[in-house]
């Protein structure tokens, strides 16, 4: 699902204390109206933001209510934290959950912000449904932002699914959304998809935008005024406003270009593929037949080291299976969730877990240890 940064570092810093220390008395979402817009605010800064199950449940509601509240014309979601939009899910509690014999805390977690998931892709066909992402948002905070109808970035945004090291999968309905946006390219890339869901790859505000993920990038020094504006004139007036164009000279000294556009060809040329047995064969092939520098392969296998094998070969089977001529949203989430409780059971998640946020050794140890020993035909079955 969902991998969360545990400790905010700047949360040691006597500088920071006493917003840390306030923010530990408040509502871990803040929720306002002012003027045309409603406001949420993820205040949860010890762990970046990372959703727990008071937040979902929090975020929910405000929605619920006001789809049917003629004053809210919109929502932007918003954090004030310096370094994290939402750095995921709170896992670590998921993996107790599990560990402890009785998983039906961890697993009403998921099914609930799958629900929140769904309901946030609903809400944006009502209402306009604004992200500000300004800072790093990995897992559940993609998921608390991609399905809006606005996704708008600052050079301070990045963004990544790092499920593979903690021995899950990408989740909250991105296998779905990320092979179904429209990229640079012009139309969806099953490929640029997989590749940022397999790999870990960190997303620039860049390769967002080129990407699809994002659809709007505001000057960090602009966002105050931008969200002002929004109060008081509506979303649409702030983004004329504030917005700059990708490919904008201003722009471009700010964010820089999308790495994702030099890499797209060799990506399409190796991740496009409906398993990763076909994955592995093509990484190994392109670089001798031409169509990759061979200095690009070495760079993808080197973010998929510290991957669980066993989550590989799921990674790969669920995206194929969300990228199914009839599968939407629901259905995706629907996948992403009885494929998430398999693995959530399975040793790999808790050993994954340990070794990342917990221990922090980055040194887990995953059975099997090679993506040929996986049983794959167990995998396919909670699919069908």
């Amino acid at each position: 699902m969902t991998s969360n940064a545990n400790t905010d570092n700047s949360a040691t810093n006597p500088a920071t204390n006493t917003a840390v220390d306030s923010a530990a008395t408040q509502p871990k979402v803040l929720r306002s109206v002012t003027g045309r817009s409603g406001h949420l605010r993820l205040n949860r800064p010890k762990a970046l933001n990372s959703l727990d199950h008071d937040m979902v449940v929090d975020i929910t509601a405000a929605l619920t209510d006001w789809l049917t509240d003629d004053s809210v014309d919109h929502v932007l979601v918003t954090s004030d934290h310096p370094k994290a939009f939402c750095a995921g899910g709170d896992v670590r509690s998921v993996r107790d959950s599990v560990l402890s014999g009785d998983s039906s805390d961890g697993e009403r977690f998921f099914r609930d912000e799958y629900v929140m998931n769904a309901l946030i892709a609903e809400f944006a066909q009502a209402k306009p449904y604004v992200a500000v992402i300004n800072g790093i948002a990995m897992g559940g905070g993609l998921g608390v932002s991609l399905h809006g109808s606005h996704r708008v970035v600052t050079e301070k945004a990045s963004c990544s699914m790092p499920e593979m090291a903690i021995g899950f999968v990408p989740d909250v309905g991105i296998t779905y959304f990320s092979q179904h946006v429209d990229t640079a390219l012009g139309g969806p890339s099953p490929a640029i998809a997989r590749f940022t869901g397999l790999t870990g790859y960190r997303l620039t505000a860049a390769d967002m935008l080129w990407a699809g993920w994002a659809t709007h990038f505001v000057p960090s020094a602009s966002l105050a005024d931008f969200l002002a504006v929004a109060d008081s004139d509506g979303v649409e007036a702030a983004l004329e406003k504030y917005s700059l164009e990708p490919d904008s000279a201003e722009a471009i000294e700010l964010i820089g270009r999308p790495q994702l556009a030099e890499w797209h060809g060799c990506i399409s040329a190796c991740f496009g593929a409906d398993t990763w047995a076909e994955i592995d064969r093509a990484l190994t092939e392109a670089g001798s037949s031409g169509a990759c520098e061979e200095e690009d392969i070495e760079r993808f296998r080197a973010l998929m080291e510290a991957a669980s094998p066993e989550s590989l070969v799921a990674a790969v089977e669920l995206y194929a299976a969300n990228a199914e001529p009839g599968v939407g949203l629901r259905k995706a989430l629907d996948n992403e969730l009885r494929l998430g409780e398999y693995l959530r059971h399975r040793p790999n998640f808790a050993e994954g877990v340990r070794a990342v946020l917990i221990d922090k050794d980055r040194n887990a140890k995953f059975e099997p240890a090679r993506t040929e020993d996986v049983d794959v035909e167990a995998i396919r079955a909670t699919l069908r």
